[in-house]
């Protein structure tokens, strides 16, 4: 049994995986069974090893005929490994859009995405071929997945670690679980073709200056004394322009050019995930459109979402919505004093009507509505302020689809959800230990830093066991005990009624590689 878990019944923990990086060859640590492990390859990741559980609360039916079915019986099955990570051929030929006919040129058109603008991203997706998985800023010719459903969460993780890079995605749905499907099924692909897009803007530009290109065409790791990255030739000139100060830059000045280059990168970067997000949201709500008068529940279908892409030694979130991601860090760079120096850092904000930011700027936008917030929710329907999808709260067309109490009364002046995410980056440091990635049914029962100094204490006792699992067996705990019911007595409770006492949880906890503290919390790195 995994690090000691006791969850029952068996099948109420849906997802449950671990990855383990490679090990140096002089280690003399060996192989466990708790984590899939690759064979030797050339090591650029900055995380040792991660794990991932989800736990279910909702009984939801996975409505997966949205798309024709096209989600649920051709892309999910591709994508969903729930208790263990596999390998898939990551090519253009093999792209799991390309199931979708030239999904590509026509921007997800097979996604009933809305139609194309000479201005929009669409219209560029279709005037031009996109460059080959293997040559984009995720470049792999082979990746790692693994993830998987519990209620209405859907959670992901794919893996290409010769190429220094992570990619994480918690999708926690509501009234429903179209959205997170949806979601699962087609933004990691839409981030890596905006990735592409990103290189090929850039080498089209650089052409004839591209003399330093490695052979393979990817992007090198091409690191100077200060640890920085060069990456300026892969910066579309939009991107390089950005700061103005780049401009007033001499290109004599041996350190600040690169940091400003890297850091234009890096507003690439995440200005990418954002057009992909963005894109996303189109198809989906157009794909509602179509869809509503068979099924007029789509219109209510939403989804937080919470990204986390870790490429070399950056970390960056997305996020809509309450989920969170977590750094625990130690101050100071006193890594002797244990749990009682560790830092938790919360990367990413809270879009909920509690946070007074947030509350603020929503009344702040429908001022001729005194009904915008109503017993703490928007529109008296949602807590949170900012989603994928829930259509009938940002287009009139969406909410009149619904009948009786279900309509949303005085729509006065939609959207009153924002799809407009929170975005970051960090640069892991040495004193970084870990991240756990968690959707808002984890902080319903722990706060950041108990959820830090869990994980802490446990892979020091237990360095080749699962935190994300050990997490979800302490909030069970708790759930009981708030209850008044014991563990067993709780799981026991199906899945639906259960819902009263704990939501859907999914937890991912990345071990972060950068200093050799962190081997204790790796299987064997």
């Amino acid at each position: 049994m995994r690090g000691g878990i006791m969850i029952k019944p068996e099948g109420e923990l849906k997802v449950s995986f671990g990855y383990q990086c490679n090990s140096n060859k002089d280690s003399s640590c060996e192989d466990s069974d708790e984590y899939e492990t690759l064979p030797e390859l050339r090591r650029n990741s900055s995380f040792s090893c991660l794990s991932g559980a989800a736990l279910s609360a909702n009984a939801t039916l996975a409505n997966t005929n949205i798309c024709n079915g096209l989600i649920g019986a051709e892309i999910l099955p591709s994508w969903d490994s729930p208790n263990s990570f596999r390998r898939v051929p990551s090519s253009p030929t093999l792209s799991r859009l390309d199931i979708l006919s030239s999904s590509l040129q026509s921007s997800l058109s097979n996604l009933s995405c809305s139609p194309s603008t000479p201005d929009s991203d669409s219209y560029l997706l279709k005037s031009m071929s996109p460059p080959s998985r293997s040559e984009g800023f995720l470049n792999a010719m082979e990746v790692q997945v693994a993830g998987g459903a519990a209620g209405e969460d859907r959670v992901q993780a794919v893996c290409s670690e010769e190429n220094g890079w992570l990619f994480c995605a918690i999708y926690d749905g509501f009234n429903g679980r179209d959205a997170a499907d949806f979601l699962a099924g087609t933004l990691y692909e839409t981030i890596v073709f905006y990735f592409n897009l990103l290189d090929w803007e850039s080498s089209q530009e650089s052409i004839k200056a591209s003399s330093g290109l490695d052979l393979d065409g990817s992007l090198p790791y091409i690191e100077d004394d200060s640890n920085t990255i060069n990456e300026e030739r892969f910066l579309p000139q939009i991107y390089r322009d950005r700061d103005s100060s780049v401009d007033n830059v001499s290109k004599n000045a041996p350190c600040a050019k690169p940091k400003i280059c890297t850091d234009s990168f890096r507003h690439g970067v995440l200005d990418s995930l954002q057009r992909a997000l963005s894109q996303a949201e189109n198809d989906f709500l157009y794909m509602v459109e179509q869809e509503m008068e068979d099924r007029p529940d789509l219109v209510s279908v939403g989804s937080c979402v919470l990204v986390v892409l870790l490429h070399g030694k950056d970390l960056y979130t997305l996020n809509l919505g309450d989920s969170r991601a977590v750094l625990a860090t130690y101050g100071d760079g006193d890594f002797m004093n244990g749990s009682e120096r560790l830092k938790a850092i919360q990367l990413t904000d809270s879009h909920t009507v509690d946070d007074e930011g947030e509350r603020m700027r929503v009344l702040c936008d429908h001022p001729d509505d005194p009904m915008t917030i109503v017993a703490g929710r928007v529109k008296g329907k949602l807590k949170v302020t900012r989603a994928f999808g829930v259509g009938y709260l940002k287009k009139k067309k969406l909410n009149d689809a619904l009948m009786g109490i279900l309509q949303v009364r005085n729509l006065l002046s939609p959207p009153y959800v924002s799809t407009q995410p929170s975005l970051n980056v960090h640069r892991i440091s040495k004193s970084d230990c870990f991240v756990v990635v968690g959707s808002d049914g984890l902080f319903d029962f722990f706060t950041n830093d108990e959820a830090v100094k869990l994980v802490y204490s446990y892979i020091l006792s237990n360095p080749s066991g699962d935190p994300a699992k050990f997490l979800l067996e302490q909030l069970v705990v708790r759930a009981a005990n708030c209850a008044g019911f014991s563990m067993e007595e709780l799981m026991n409770i199906p899945a639906g009624r259960r819902r009263k006492y704990h939501d859907d949880v999914t937890v991912i906890v990345i071990i972060l590689g950068t200093n050799q503290r962190t081997t204790k919390a790796s299987t064997c790195v």
